[in-house]
């Protein structure tokens, strides 16, 4: 999967001149948590509700509240946005965006296609395809697992689900307990949980946790 098919668009931008109060107010009517700021159709930073809220004032400040609102209107998104900003390429395997985002602790990146903003990839569109990944909003029987770290095993629980007629909503491998061995997470339809179960445990060295929903 390619970032471009995961990527928020068309991207909300706003200008480097425009005030905090006004950004603040455009992050809450269209429900976004960070925003980049583009001036003459070029990237400039990308500026955060956070870095919005601590552009305000201190609640032990002696300023009165007309000062305060006149003060926080003279600041401008140029002030408080980042300036260095972490960009990716439409065409990024998704999974390589989200171990940027982790390593730099970003909850979004501003996507590029030959030097032009085309999108935004953040941490909800990651958790999105979570959901689906693991087939969250789908009825089925959840299984975790423990199975060696052998050639094979994988193909012994897919032929053993499918010789018993299931087939998989999920399926997702995990560094396991230990070097030896690895946690396997699936999903499965048109089998109840005990056939699941007697369906498993042959082929698992252990089943740790398994559940209808």
């Amino acid at each position: 999967m390619l970032v471009k098919r995961r990527m928020s668009q068309p991207v909300i931008t706003v200008p480097p001149d425009m005030s905090v109060p006004d950004c603040l107010k455009l992050m809450q009517r269209e429900r976004i948590r960070r925003t980049p700021v583009v001036e003459n159709g070029r990237l400039i930073g990308i500026v955060s509700d956070k870095d919005l809220l601590n552009a305000s004032p201190s609640d032990a400040t002696s300023l009165s509240v007309w000062e305060i609102t006149y003060l926080i209107n003279k600041i401008k998104i140029k002030d408080v946005m980042t300036k260095d900003v972490l960009t990716i390429q439409e065409n990024m395997p998704i999974e390589e965006a989200a171990r940027i985002m982790v390593d730099n602790k970003v909850g979004g990146l501003p996507v590029m296609n030959n030097g032009d903003l085309v999108g935004l990839i953040t941490e909800t569109d990651l958790f999105k395809m979570l959901l689906e990944l693991m087939g969250a909003r789908d009825q089925g029987v959840r299984v975790t697992a423990v199975v060696p770290d052998k050639v094979g095993v994988l193909a012994k629980i897919t032929q053993a689900i499918a010789n018993a007629n299931g087939s998989f909503l999920a399926f997702g491998e995990f560094s396991g307990e230990a070097a030896s061995n690895r946690i396997v997470t699936f999903k499965v339809r048109h089998m109840d949980e005990a056939a699941v179960r007697a369906t498993v445990e042959p082929v698992v060295d252990k089943i740790i946790d398994i559940r209808t929903n």
